[in-house]
């Protein structure tokens, strides 16, 4: 079910997935230009602390958490801050190594293994986060998916995707959140395999591996998938697995490990399961690393 959602919106084939979308245009438009007015209106203050968005248009998927945690990599003493989906907790949180995903999220936990030095706070309120950040200590605060968030002063960064979806439709039509005009509101485009580049590698392979994984989009997984993946389990994004069935997935394919990522990884490891690990790394350009740092590190 997952998949075929994901599919409707990136990629809708057959009459009857054209059907749907063309039926939801309408309201895609009408969703797309308010959101894009409202966002118009708001007005930027300083937080007293610099401060870089990193987002996109699209649904999840385009490599916004590693791109973020490798620019985050290369500051001195950097805050990261973030909504927290899937957490359920409310209200700003400072995470740490030890807070529970329940309270924190996965991708928050996965900031803070990532990026060990950086401050992680988990918040709603973008604007109270940054001014957390400042207050903390940090000397520059990265926003992960902060776009909207126009009522702070920051850069923008948009990953455009590569290949793009090829239906451009605004939700629910399509897998934008927002019109593609959009794009020109951005100070930064980043194009993966122009502006920064994956690596992958697997870490604790074995022979038999069924990769079970919660991320948005999993079949972009497909080009990085070591021998040996026998079946294949995607859920939806942020998705807290459960101990049993975790079991059953290993008992059913008589499994020798789980092949999950580093965003699954945080949710999985207390279960005791043996488990292979895909991590995905981000090498960025020189032309991307030196706008980016000129901002940040310029007083």
């Amino acid at each position: 079910m997952v998949i075929f959602f994901e599919r409707l919106l990136f990629n809708p084939k057959g009459f009857w997935q054209r059907l749907i979308v063309f039926a939801l245009s309408p309201l895609g438009s009408l969703f797309g230009e308010i959101s894009y007015r409202l966002m118009l209106k708001k007005k930027p203050a300083d937080c007293g602390i610099k401060t870089l968005s990193v987002g996109n248009l699209t649904l999840g998927g385009s490599g916004k958490t590693p791109l973020t945690a490798a620019i985050a990599a290369l500051l001195p003493k950097p805050a990261i801050i973030l909504r927290g989906y899937g957490r359920k907790s409310s209200g700003l949180i400072v995470v740490e190594r030890k807070t529970p995903i329940e309270a924190a999220g996965d991708e928050a936990l996965l900031y803070k293994r990532l990026v060990p030095n950086a401050i992680v706070i988990v918040s709603a309120d973008r604007k109270a986060g940054v001014l957390k950040a400042a207050e903390l200590g940090a000397r520059q605060a990265l926003l992960d998916d902060g776009f909207r968030h126009r009522e702070i002063k920051k850069l923008d960064l948009l990953i455009r995707p590569h290949p793009e979806p090829s239906n451009r439709r605004v939700l629910p039509a399509g897998a934008y959140r927002l019109p593609e005009k959009a794009y020109a509101l951005a100070d930064i485009i980043a194009v993966e395999s122009i502006d920064f580049t994956r690596a992958s590698a697997v870490v604790n392979p074995t022979d038999r591996m069924v990769l079970v994984t919660a991320i948005s989009r999993a079949g972009r997984l497909d080009p990085f998938l070591p021998n040996g993946v026998i079946a294949k389990y995607a859920f939806g994004d942020h998705h807290l697995f459960s101990r049993l069935e975790c079991e059953r997935i290993i008992e059913r394919h008589n499994a020798d490990s789980l092949l999950v990522t580093e965003k699954d990884a945080v949710k999985l490891e207390g279960f005791g399961f043996r488990l292979s690990l895909l991590t995905l790394s981000i090498e960025l350009s020189e032309t991307l690393k030196s706008k980016v740092l000129s901002y940040l590190l310029n007083p």
